[in-house]
């Protein structure tokens, strides 16, 4: 049976998964696989109910997305944003070949095109990710420093804490000390 793969922009929770989910039952479009950026369907998705899916995507905040460098970016921010924040075991190689591996790209042409579209590195939005969980993970408290630092593959306390401050301005202690720190959300990192 013939997939149809739809790509999606703005997935970065399991809870945009079920969102999606949800749109796609309404549509009686049959889901095969579901997962941050991508639906994979069995259902023939004509140019009418693409609009209409694309329409109720963007009324919950999601983009469909048609151009194929987009795709791929969205591919690789999924895996980055499900191997930081949703992730319960670490991560055994480098990001880099793990990207280059699950999207079976050279991961160098892969960071050209993400740097020229997105005017970041992927190594800066991989931080990025990483720092946005640690302010959340010093938010609610359950994890000292050493225990996050593990968490997170840091090879030490100092090494995350430098990293912190270079990115947020302030030391975790400071952070942890903030009555309301301000979150970002993950699709606008």
């Amino acid at each position: 049976m013939d997939t149809n793969t739809i790509y999606i922009k703005n997935m970065v929770c399991p809870r945009c998964v079920d969102v999606v989910k949800e749109i796609c039952e309404d549509l009686q479009i049959s889901i095969q696989h579901l997962q941050l950026g991508k639906l994979e369907s069995t259902t023939v998705v004509n140019d009418a109910l693409k609009l209409e899916l694309g329409s109720r995507l963007k009324e919950r905040g999601f983009e469909l997305l048609e151009d194929k460098n987009q795709k791929i970016i969205t591919q690789i921010k999924a895996l980055i944003i499900a191997q930081v924040h949703h992730s319960k075991e670490s991560l055994n190689i480098n990001f880099s070949d793990y990207i280059s591996d699950e999207l079976h790209h050279d991961y160098a042409s892969l960071s050209r095109l993400f740097s020229s579209v997105e005017g970041i590195t992927i190594e800066r939005f991989i931080l990025k990710q990483k720092i946005e969980h640690v302010k959340e993970l010093l938010f609610y408290k359950e994890y000292s420093l050493s225990e996050i630092a593990i968490q997170m593959n840091y090879s030490s306390v100092a090494h995350l804490s430098a990293q912190f401050k270079k990115e947020t301005g302030m030391s975790p202690s400071q952070f942890k000390k903030m009555k309301d720190p301000k979150h970002q959300p993950l699709d606008s990192l």
